[in-house]
């Protein structure tokens, strides 16, 4: 018995040691991660700051994370001319189309409450929908789960007419507007047989989540998304008085003449396609829940169970935009393979991106690592395509050598 007990106490003691060494060593890995990444860090950092000056770029920021922690943070240029306001930590952007995970998000949360179907048809809630032509068949056939992959053959853009006349509304108001459009829409492709981006489509989601709870979007979003995650700084469209010190304008540029557009703007029938403002602190907990980082009791199974949520990222459309990447449309997440230089196998990142009127934005994850990238910037330049512009140059950076040397460890 004696024996026993003293096998016993080794077997505990060999296994904590066993622990601690381990513990150790992933500790000094994550070190020897953030060491490397330093350097490409002050590298990339020096290009985002003067890439913008170049491109008179008003203000930007590029965030990068680590294992939750922001281990690389460069502010450029200023919220605001007028006010002389810089951009810091604090800077709340408009993040356009990256709301649309938030809302992909919401019509999941239904699902997993049995409240509603991924392949139930989208008349069944928007019966207005019925009026859309579709020489492809019945407009029936159409399912929340088309909408949600971006292939139900709806157009991209909001609008089929108007909006370049100063006076146009910049979003419908009110969704009688939206549903006053249905009997000019075509369907555009066999629902369910490609990928075609659409605005519209993301927008009768968000709908969709309204007539089921009887919140709307905004609201339903800011309670059961932003609150338990702790984005206490996010909102949609007009900015709340006390928080208005830190809202960034937004201007175009063209023959290097700044156009301010104005600190608010009302995305009303659309704001769950693209209405989100947040600082890009608050976008870190957004990330940190799709990487399962930093959850304090639970609560990120409370917004969504994981599982769900990794379903939604599994590739369904290719989208491929260029030669260097695979890039796939999941459940609204963007999936992209990237193989960069050196490395023998592509890296797998998860995110989306956003633009309007003169913001533009980007967030990705690499779900293996632990590694995320924030990007935004308030200000437009027509003097190039955007993926040769502040954009596109530092969403290269990040898939190229700012992610990967967090991942290399």
């Amino acid at each position: 018995m004696i024996r026993k007990r003293v096998k016993t106490s080794f077997s505990y003691f060999l296994a904590a040691w066993l622990s601690f060494l381990v513990l150790i060593s992933a500790t000094a890995s994550a070190q020897s991660a953030i060491e490397e990444f330093q350097t490409v860090w002050s590298s990339a950092a020096a290009s985002h700051q003067s890439r913008a000056e170049s491109e008179e770029t008003v203000g930007s920021s590029l965030y990068i994370l680590y294992d939750g922690d922001v281990v690389g943070a460069s502010h450029y240029g200023f919220e605001d001319i007028e006010s002389g306001r810089p951009v810091d930590k604090d800077t709340i952007y408009h993040w356009a189309s990256i709301t649309k995970t938030f809302t992909a998000v919401a019509v999941l949360q239904l699902v997993e409450r049995g409240l509603v179907t991924l392949d139930d048809p989208i008349v069944d809630y928007l019966p207005e929908v019925r009026q859309v032509h579709n020489p492809f068949g019945e407009v029936d056939k159409i399912t929340l789960r088309h909408l949600l992959t971006h292939s139900s053959g709806f157009r991209g853009p909001t609008f089929p007419w108007g909006g370049s006349e100063h006076w146009h509304p910049h979003e419908p108001a009110d969704w009688s507007q939206v549903a006053a459009m249905m009997p000019y829409t075509e369907i555009e492709f066999e629902p369910g047989s490609k990928f075609s981006y659409s605005n519209p489509g993301s927008s009768m989601l968000g709908r969709v989540v309204e007539i089921v709870t009887g919140d709307d979007i905004e609201v339903y979003l800011t309670k059961n998304i932003l609150m338990p995650l702790g984005m206490t700084r996010s909102y949609f469209d007009h900015t709340p008085y006390y928080l208005l010190e830190d809202r960034s304008n937004n201007y175009f540029v063209k023959d290097g003449e700044r156009t301010a557009q104005g600190l608010d703007f009302d995305t009303g029938a659309t704001v769950g396609n693209g209405g989100l403002n947040a600082p890009v602190s608050d976008m870190a907990k957004w990330l940190n829940f799709w990487l399962d980082i930093k959850n304090d009791n639970d609560v990120y199974e409370t917004v969504l169970p994981r599982q769900t949520l990794l379903g939604m990222w599994r590739p369904i459309h290719e989208t491929t935009y260029d030669e260097t990447v695979k890039q796939y449309m999941g459940m609204t997440f963007f999936i992209i393979d990237h193989a960069p230089e050196g490395d023998s196998e592509p890296r797998r990142y998860v995110g989306h991106t956003g633009g309007q009127k003169a913001f533009s934005s980007f967030v990705y994850v690499d779900p293996k690592s632990g590694a995320a990238a924030i990007f935004a910037t308030n200000t437009a330049n027509f003097s190039a395509p955007r993926e040769k512009l502040l954009f596109g140059l530092t969403r290269k950076d990040v898939f190229e050598s700012l992610l990967p040397a967090l991942a290399r460890q």
